[in-house]
């Protein structure tokens, strides 16, 4: 409709195109657990993620027809979503799915989000909890953030406080162990050097001085215009007299 507010994300495609891209983006989620792309792409795809498990919940043939007609790869997946996905989100509401935004992985600094299947093995914030939770120490009081996030990662997961609490001890024990560890340095997104290496840059001389100088035992040659008229004159007599006495027809006329 003219001057109507856009209902979704054109993300610049047709319309088949972009059902296509959501499509996998849908399988490579529910076969993965957790997947990283762009913000844009991640929020469309998890209106289509939650559908599914939606879908999943109600279990019945028509909506098993349904789930493969999505999935690109439904004999993997249609068993997995009508199986241990609908078992674990028997009892909550709503909210399956996850958007948590990251750093830019691309270079032209799009945003980038991961987008994750909540009370999984890869949840995200599950682990960041517990991260947490492992360098307070043994404390009897938190601050209310994190009191709201332990219920909110602990609430509708299946043995969630066990879980967290032998996750924290895990992570306990791996900081101890890598105490020491040096962690590498910020991953450079413009490669500036490497840029100048693969396009040949001019490197930076001081003036009057010639750059890119030749290697050593290496002869240089000029062009043609640059020679003298003397070193043209006998450039061309070697090579007319190489012509004559090398040449086909001087050749065949001799032999008969």
């Amino acid at each position: 409709m003219a001057g109507g507010h856009m209902k979704y994300r054109h993300l610049s495609r047709s319309s088949s195109h972009r059902q296509a891209l959501l499509r996998n983006l849908v399988t490579s989620l529910f076969k993965h657990e957790s997947i990283s792309t762009t913000w844009h792409k991640a929020k469309e795809a998890q209106r289509l993620a939650e559908k599914l498990v939606t879908l999943g919940k109600k279990n019945t043939e028509a909506t098993r027809r349904r789930a493969t007609q999505i999935f690109f790869e439904p004999n993997e997946l249609v068993p997995k979503l009508f199986g241990p996905i609908r078992e674990r989100y028997a009892n909550r509401p709503g909210g399956y799915t996850r958007v948590l935004r990251i750093e830019p992985m691309k270079e032209d600094q799009a945003e980038s989000a991961i987008l994750e299947l909540v009370d999984g093995p890869k949840d995200m914030r599950f682990a960041m909890t517990a991260k947490t939770l492992a360098h307070y120490g043994s404390r009897k009081f938190f601050a209310p953030g994190i009191a709201r996030s332990v219920k909110q990662v602990t609430q509708f997961r299946e043995n969630g406080i066990q879980e967290l609490q032998s996750l924290i001890s895990r992570m306990r024990v791996v900081d101890r162990l890598d105490k020491d560890r040096i962690l590498a340095g910020p991953r450079k997104v413009y490669p500036e050097e490497k840029m100048k290496r693969d396009m040949h840059y001019f490197e930076e001389v001081d003036e009057g001085v010639r750059p890119n100088k030749l290697a050593p035992g290496r002869p240089r040659r000029r062009p043609r215009a640059m020679l003298t008229g003397r070193e043209q004159k006998g450039k061309q007599d070697v090579v007319v007299e190489g012509r004559k006495e090398g040449s086909p027809s001087q050749k065949r006329q001799e032999t008969a």
